[in-house]
């Protein structure tokens, strides 16, 4: 099974203040410091009289406050992708995978993830297996896959997954498992379901991806694989 990373952009603007007549590098209040002071030979940013750093947002506006801050929209994700195995499945016992993401934005009202792919399928015959069409607990002798981003803890695989990580701190950072996937040994997996989000400009936010598979004794037998993106979109 192939995981990926995948980025939908939005329309986005980044203009300064300006008029024939002046220009301000975004809006500044304080005693002295500038943007961007440079010269063919070197580049600074100066914050002397800095007056606040940091966010400051309600259910209307977001500002970022502190001379080094930037005027561009950001929206980063980065997957720790490539190849995975579940190796032999067996009706007796759930077979378990992890694999880490994390995304950051600013100057967006947030983002969203999605995860687009098939369940694992038969090579030969085309047949998925059965995804998990609500948050379910794992149910080995029962066809499931399914996911979610949770701390989990099964007989078989034993302790497996986490809960999302804010870096450098939940002050900073706020994404967050959606509400069908955020529940410890609860899984599901729905084609294009949003997995996560943050409802506001947000620092790193490191999600675990835990996947699990189970089969019947009906299951087809064979070689299985299949391929899932890892989107995210920002909100504005």
């Amino acid at each position: 099974m192939t995981l990926l990373a995948g980025l939908i952009s939005g329309p986005a603007a980044f203009a300064q203040y300006s008029s024939s007549n002046y220009k301000v590098e975004e809006a500044f209040f304080g005693a002295g410091g500038e943007l961007d002071p440079s010269s063919t030979n070197y580049k600074a940013q100066q914050s002397i009289g800095e007056l606040g750093v940091g966010n400051s947002a309600s259910t209307n506006y977001q500002a970022y406050s502190g001379f080094n801050t930037t005027d561009r929209p950001i929206l980063e994700l980065a997957v720790n992708g490539g190849t995975f195995n579940f190796g032999v499945l067996d009706t007796s016992v759930v077979s378990a995978l992890t694999t880490t993401f994390t995304v950051r934005n600013y100057l967006a009202s947030g983002y969203i993830v999605n995860l687009v792919g098939t369940p694992p399928k038969n090579n030969s015959g085309g047949y998925a297996l059965a995804g998990m069409s609500s948050p379910s607990a794992s149910s080995p002798g029962t066809e499931q896959f399914g996911i979610n981003l949770a701390a989990n803890s099964l007989s078989g695989p034993g302790s497996f997954g986490a809960a999302p990580v804010q870096i450098p701190d939940s002050s900073f950072s706020f994404g967050a498992a959606t509400g069908d996937y955020d529940t410890t040994n609860e899984f599901k997996y729905v084609e294009g379901n949003t997995i996560a989000q943050s409802t506001k400009s947000s620092g790193t936010t490191q999600y675990t991806l835990s996947m699990i598979a189970n089969i019947n004794t009906i299951t087809p037998g064979g070689n299985y694989g299949t391929s899932l993106f890892v989107i995210t979109t920002p909100t504005f």
